[in-house]
């Protein structure tokens, strides 16, 4: 075993469950532990490496800002942030956003700006948030009151009040819970965690309008499909809606921890001065290597092949579905795809691990991939060509 396995298991708390390698390298979308094995990274760092591993133009970005600035304090104005906050609001449904360092934060601050605003508006008694069930919003107390996942929320009770569940996808449960107490809905316009999960067609439309009859804020936690992943910048461009407030985080600054909350102007005005903070939030180095990242998605043609891509793999899983009775299901948008099984992910997991697929399995039959949008065709062939080795070992 690695010393720096033994180190890490020795040393840091026991919350993960790592798989045991340990990576030293990083470079598009391979990986190399320490042994020097390669790895092909379908993982993408959860939905975060998007422009891939050891990028060449961030690296060089970052390297340059951090011979100028690195961090100061929100007390000041910085030209990158300003920038980025400025190109976010150019390209989304939002007037402002508010920086922070990961989803969890973003989603946090969505949750208080949805009830400030409320309670400006109508006073005491209206702050109930509606969320769904098999959501993932965060491991804080405030966002994990918020997630309808019960082995997350498991031994924390008791939960922050205010809350309730409906089932994902099912609108007239969710308007039977719209009384007068109720100011905002939280939800996934893809669900990640609980399975790659689509909306049914007319779900977020539906939804909207009944918001806007209500004037319920509407909370779209794009953490996970937002920044370019399902082929669109965010993924609630699919489906034709736009929120009133939006989270973002993961791949915004390609592995540099930052996150953003994006909202219109008459619902942010509800933070004025000392509402909320955030100490590293949006800071020069970080501000400026999620501008490029944000940038270099922009660029003409880049998100319109992602989803090509996607259709891509979707249909070679299909193949596999057809040659294999292993995959129940295959659902996503772009580059965010899962396959239903029909039995627990583990042993496909860490059997492609050893034939040197990264994959990860979520709500414990859902084989995710999320791996770097600049995968290439060539590399979702290797991807593919792999995962029929295992399907034909476990057969």
């Amino acid at each position: 075993m690695s010393d720096t396995i033994e180190m890490a298991d020795k040393y840091i708390f026991n919350t993960y469950k790592r798989y045991p390698i340990a990576i030293s390298k990083g470079k598009g979308t391979f990986l190399w532990d320490e042994e020097g094995r390669q790895y092909l990274d379908f993982i993408g760092g959860i939905a975060v490496c998007n422009l891939g591993h050891a990028n060449p133009v961030l690296a060089k970005v970052m390297y340059e800002q951090a011979l100028n600035l690195v961090h100061t304090s929100n007390l000041f104005y910085t030209r990158p942030q300003a920038e980025l906050a400025k190109l976010l609001v150019e390209n989304s449904f939002g007037d402002k956003v508010f920086f922070c360092n990961s989803g969890a934060e973003a989603n946090e601050a969505a949750i208080k700006l949805c009830r400030r605003y409320s309670f400006e508006k109508y006073g005491k008694g209206r702050h109930v948030i509606i969320s769904t069930y098999n959501s993932f919003h965060g491991r804080t107390l405030a966002t994990l009151s918020a997630t309808g996942q019960e082995k997350v929320r498991y031994g924390f009770e008791p939960f922050l009040e205010g809350f309730r569940f409906v089932s994902y996808g099912d609108l007239n449960s969710l308007l039977g819970q719209m009384d007068q107490s109720v100011c905002g809905v939280i939800l996934e316009p893809i669900q990640g965690e609980g399975g790659v999960i689509l909306p049914p067609e007319n779900y977020l439309k539906g939804l909207r309008e009944e918001c806007n009859k209500r004037d319920i804020i509407l909370i779209f936690d794009e953490v996970q499909v937002g920044m370019g992943r399902t082929g669109r910048l965010f993924a609630h461009e699919h489906y034709g809606v736009t929120p009133d407030i939006m989270t973002l985080a993961k791949a915004m600054a390609n592995g540099l921890p930052m996150g953003a909350m994006i909202a219109t102007e008459s619902i942010a005005g509800a933070f004025g001065l000392g509402a909320h903070a955030s100490t590293f939030g949006g800071t020069p180095l970080v501000s400026q290597v999620a501008l490029h990242t944000l940038k270099l998605l922009l660029e003409e043609d880049f998100l319109s092949d992602v989803y090509q891509k996607g259709e891509y793999l979707k249909r070679g899983l299909r193949e596999l579905q057809a040659q294999f009775g292993i995959i129940k299901e295959i659902r996503g948008m772009g580059l965010i795809v899962g396959a239903e099984l029909d039995r627990p992910g583990e042993s496909v997991v860490n059997l492609a691990m050893k034939k040197g697929l990264l994959l990860n399995c979520t709500h414990d039959t859902v084989l995710r991939f999320v791996p770097p949008l600049t995968v290439t065709r060539k590399e979702l062939d290797t991807a593919l060509e792999i995962l029929k080795g295992v399907f034909k070992e476990l057969s």
